[in-house]
């Protein structure tokens, strides 16, 4: 059966004391605390640092089986290398997240880039042949350019993921292109009628055996939390 993960992006915040953490809990136990309510969560940090094996060894132990973490690509590849000659830095990444895809904790890697960078087909299909085949990985697009069918075919190709992320400024069209789905729900606030546009969306891909991952926008505000919590609840009743 298809799982649907829902999570947010980070879970070390203070300030979402006491509408998601509890007052007193201790910030050391927040990550334990948050896996009893959410089943994923997309950690950012990875962009500037390598995940630290003693970290990640944490992170199995504060964390249930099915519980899963995805892991957004060191900046070194999408940003500074811009996907171009990446070949020597990619099995170091993915070195250090080895651990989590051990323990079968590794969700879908992210694969964020920069909104200057304009669709390159040739380059894309040239990344995309060095990828592990055993890791999914999710590519956010954020120039228009590379919503095309030609970017989507390489995609679909590679069952590798457009990664649909929403904001105030732009929508990624939502079309599947891997054996799985993979959201970033960035606005701040949604409304009623919005969440339930979501719930129907992962149950259709609940319905053909698509998994599915989705994650919102971490804030100072527990706002982002609260929505997962939600989504969760109505998706996977316990």
């Amino acid at each position: 059966m298809a799982q649907i993960y829902i999570g947010t992006s980070g879970w070390a915040y203070p300030t979402w004391k006491p509408e998601f953490y509890p007052a007193k809990l201790a910030q050391a136990k927040f990550l334990g605390y948050y896996a009893t309510q959410l089943n994923a969560v997309e950690v950012n940090f990875t962009f500037r640092q390598l995940l630290k094996d003693t970290t990640a060894q944490k992170w199995i132990e504060q964390t249930p089986d099915k519980f899963l973490f995805t892991i957004k690509a060191h900046q070194v590849i999408t940003h500074i290398k811009r996907l171009k000659n990446a070949g020597d830095f990619l099995p170091r990444f993915f070195a250090t997240i080895e651990p989590l895809a051990n323990a079968r904790k590794l969700a879908p890697v992210l694969f964020q880039l920069p909104p200057n960078m304009k669709a390159d087909a040739n380059l894309l299909e040239e990344f995309l042949a060095i990828l592990p085949r055993g890791a999914r990985a999710a590519f956010e697009f954020r120039h228009d350019s590379w919503f095309a069918d030609n970017i989507l075919d390489l995609l679909k190709k590679n069952n590798r993921a457009l990664c649909v992320a929403e904001n105030e400024e732009r929508t990624t069209p939502d079309i599947v292109t891997a054996d799985f789905a993979y959201y970033r729900y960035r606005k701040p606030t949604y409304t009623g009628e919005e969440r339930r546009a979501m719930v129907d969306r992962q149950q259709e891909h609940r319905a053909v055996g698509c998994d599915s991952f989705a994650y919102f926008k971490h804030e100072e505000t527990p706002q982002g939390a609260l929505y997962a919590v939600e989504l969760m609840r109505t998706l996977n009743p316990a």
